[in-house]
């Protein structure tokens, strides 16, 4: 089932984590964009932490609440000889630097233990403004023109992020 995130406060957001601490939560920086968001056209709230920018956030809506995951850059990088990439959570083709591999730490004791799982998504996590026209990629060369509509682009969305973010939850 496909939920849209309504308006979330600054309290909510900081709740929802799921794996990290309270005070990771405390501690991370709101999109700088906030109070300006476009919440209508938002399937996840996602954004890079203005703080600490090999940080980043996922807030998911759910039946019973936003759950909330936090990311990281991983110390190693792709090689640069990628020319084009493809986001796993909307299917966005981009310029290399477009995506980025995001890691999440498992909730609970694995995710204590170091065990995480990785992401290749979007490097803005604006993926909902990518399914609906309001931003482009980079890339435009090789674009392919799909026939889902944007009912269907959004349930394949929301069903990519929410598998993973399942497996971040299961662990």
């Amino acid at each position: 089932m496909v939920h849209r995130v309504e308006p979330l406060t600054d309290k909510q957001i900081r709740s929802s984590f799921v794996n990290c601490t309270k005070g990771e939560a405390s501690r991370l920086r709101l999109p700088l964009d906030f109070a300006e968001l476009p919440w209508q056209d938002l399937d996840f709230l996602g954004w890079v932490d203005p703080g600490a920018p090999l940080r980043a956030h996922v807030v998911v809506p759910r039946e019973d609440g936003p759950l909330g995951i936090t990311l990281r850059v991983p110390a190693t990088s792709r090689t640069s000889a990628v020319k084009s990439s493809l986001c796993q959570v909307c299917l966005t083709a981009h310029a290399s630097s477009g995506v980025t591999l995001l890691a999440a730490p498992l909730a609970g004791a694995r995710g204590r233990e170091g065990n995480t799982v990785g992401i290749y998504i979007c490097a803005d996590l604006a993926c909902s403004l990518y399914i609906r026209g309001k931003r482009q990629p980079k890339l435009r060369a090789g674009r392919h023109d799909e026939t889902l509509g944007l009912d269907e682009r959004i349930a394949r969305t929301t069903t990519n992020l929410n598998a993973f973010v399942a497996r971040v939850t299961s662990g």
